[in-house]
Order: C-alpha cells, then structure tokens, then sequence
C-alpha cells in the first residue's frame, strides 16, 4: 500500500503565456513508527490467516516474526534464475521430495514463502496444512539481499538444513548451513566461478559460470 499523500501550495499561481503556473509540492505523510518501549501485540499465524481471508491484510505480503511485510516486487532476473533453479532442481532431486516455489513455511512466529523449498514427502501430504518446514531452501536477490537475510532466522528456526541466497547481478551464492538455536552456524560465499554443491541433495551440482550465462 502507498503511503497518502497530500498537495501543498506553496506560492501563489502566476499568469503565463501559457496560462497560471502553480507552485506545488507533493508532502509525503510518513508512515507511524512503534512507539520506542511500547508495548507491541504481533500477530500470530492464525490471525495473519484469518485476516487475509477477510480481505484486511494485502496480498503479496508475509508474516514474518509477527509482523506483517511488503513481498518485494520481481524483475526478470529473479523470474529468470528461481525457473532455472527450479528446472535443475526437479531434475536432480531423489525420490520422496518435492519442489515448492512461493508457498508458504508455517514456523513458530511467521509464514514466509520462499522463491524455492525443497519438501520432504509428497505434494498431497499437505492437503489440510502448509509444511513446518524444508530440507532446503532457495531464495533469489537481486539487490542487497536485506529482507531474504532477515528470513534465515525464521529458516533456522524451523529447521531447514540448508538456505541458499542467490545474488544475480553479482553471480555469488551465499550458503547457510547447520541450524542451531534460531540460527545458521555455517556460513560461506561462493563464486563468481566454482561449482556449488548442496550438502542436503548432493545430486544438485550448479556450475556457476554456466548457471549465470544469459
């Protein structure tokens, strides 16, 4: 949702040789902030849930931690990379596992929906219930990467095993690993160059210049 705005004048209209010009600027409202030590009632998944089936929370968003986000928007290259992905993927997998692409993660606290979940058992196993988690999970970047970053908390809680951040425009791949206490203790970067393999399907092999390659 925009932020309203509201119009200013801030001078008065002066006669043209193409008519009256107005001086006008556009004041942003900014957006309420928490008040610093004030109590704050975060929603739980439940009444995230029950509030999108009643049209009140926006489409496109997640829960995450309680609080309810703005899904960034996508750009080619993200398209582009989670269908490669997803493709090499379902190619490699090995039986007893399926491959989910923007569903949601049903954790303690928040429900994000990654680019990429690999899912233990079988797509009808979840016919009354999101999964609680994922063997492995793939989220694309674009840009800085912030928002995927602050998810691995929500991953690591839930006990996926294995969360990859993809940076196109960079062509690296950051690797967490080994979950422990709500959090990743194994960190590692990879590329430009190299080949990548998952330590959870060590089927999935991703050479990385040739992943990349327009």
């Amino acid at each position: 949702m925009r932020p309203r705005e509201r119009f200013a004048t801030i001078g008065p209209c002066e006669q043209r040789s193409r008519g009256y010009i107005c001086s006008t600027m556009n004041v942003v409202e900014t957006p309420p902030v928490p008040l610093r030590g004030a109590p704050i009632w975060p929603l739980s998944v439940a009444a995230y849930r029950a509030l999108g089936e009643m049209g009140l929370i926006p489409e496109n968003t997640e829960l995450l931690y309680g609080f309810v986000y703005t899904k960034m928007s996508k750009s080619p290259l993200h398209s582009t990379l989670v269908r490669r992905l997803r493709r090499l993927l379902i190619q490699s997998l090995p039986p007893g596992y399926f491959v989910d692409s923007e569903q949601p993660i049903t954790c303690e606290d928040s429900e994000p929906e990654p680019d990429i979940a690999v899912i233990r058992g079988g797509e009808d196993d979840f016919w009354n219930q999101h999964p609680r988690t994922a063997e492995f999970v793939i989220e694309v970047c674009v840009s800085r990467g912030d928002f995927d970053r602050f998810k691995l908390r929500a991953y690591a809680a839930a006990g996926v095993k294995e969360c990859w951040l993809v940076f196109g425009p960079d062509k690296q791949i950051e690797v967490y690993r080994q979950p422990k206490d709500g959090q990743f203790t194994e960190h590692a970067l990879h590329g430009p160059g190299g080949t990548l393999v998952s330590a959870t399907f060590p089927e999935f092999t991703l050479p990385l210049d040739a992943f990349f390659v327009k």
